[in-house]
């Protein structure tokens, strides 16, 4: 199997608010393909997917074991320290709630965590050996 990630689906309480937070909020446009039951977000290469966090479950077959840290998080990679600091801000007038506020980590870098209105946690960082190209896509570098 080649390594590829097509689709991210983030299982929401409310798609409405879901939608009003991402697309509305944080200004990412919903997919000509979305509907009422479904977001599509185009995420530079991969999908970003707002879906019933019931029906989720239901489809994967799994019991739905309602909100909380599930050992994973995404990650927004900016440009510079002041896009951080914007993107964070933006966030949080969207109504996300801050997790941690950005500063200095450990590997180099400049970070800060939001969580959504559903609770998926989101990094905002700036890496200093990576360079980030348009929506995301990033390009590693030596040095």
């Amino acid at each position: 199997m080649d390594p590829r990630i097509t689709v991210i689906t983030l299982g929401v309480e409310s798609l409405a608010r879901a939608r009003r937070f991402y697309c509305d909020g944080l200004g990412w446009p919903a997919a000509p393909t979305s509907n009422e039951h479904i977001v599509f977000i185009d995420a530079g290469g991969v999908v970003l997917a707002l879906f019933s966090r019931s029906h989720l479950a239901d489809d994967a077959q799994v019991k739905d074991a309602g909100p909380g840290f599930r050992g994973v998080t995404l990650a927004h990679n900016v440009g510079s320290r002041a896009e951080v600091d914007a993107a964070l801000t933006a966030a949080v007038e969207a109504g996300a709630k801050l997790l941690k506020p950005a500063q200095e980590v450990f590997w180099g870098g400049y970070s800060g965590y939001f969580a959504d209105p559903d609770g998926h946690a989101w990094e905002v960082a700036h890496n200093p050996f990576w360079q980030p190209r348009r929506a995301g896509c990033v390009v590693l570098s030596d040095g």
